[in-house]
């Protein structure tokens, strides 16, 4: 679990990143999950986009998508959100006491 101080401290840097993973109208499927789990075992802190003709709200796929590949959800604002997992291999975010 993230405390506060973390979360703002990601937040602040998921500011800077544009959205690299797209979920449309597909909706939710295993490639993408496979997809984010890659991209957060490279970059650790990941944005990911719901784009409007999607059939899943950001809000109803943030937790699943989470849990699934084992990261802490840090936001949601609109369409985007925020997720981070530390790096197995090569771990580069070093979040705060």
């Amino acid at each position: 679990m993230l405390t506060g101080k973390q979360r703002r401290f990601l937040r602040a840097m998921g500011t800077g990143i544009d959205p690299i993973i797209f979920i449309g109208k597909s909706g939710l499927v295993d490639a993408l999950v496979q997809q984010l789990d890659e991209a957060l075992e490279a970059r650790e802190l990941v944005k990911v986009r719901v784009i409007p003709n999607s059939p899943v709200s950001p809000e109803d796929v943030a937790d699943q998508l989470a849990k699934q590949v084992g990261a802490e959800l840090v936001q949601i604002i609109g369409r985007n959100l925020l997720f981070f997992r530390q790096s197995k291999k090569k771990p580069t975010i070093v979040l705060p006491g």
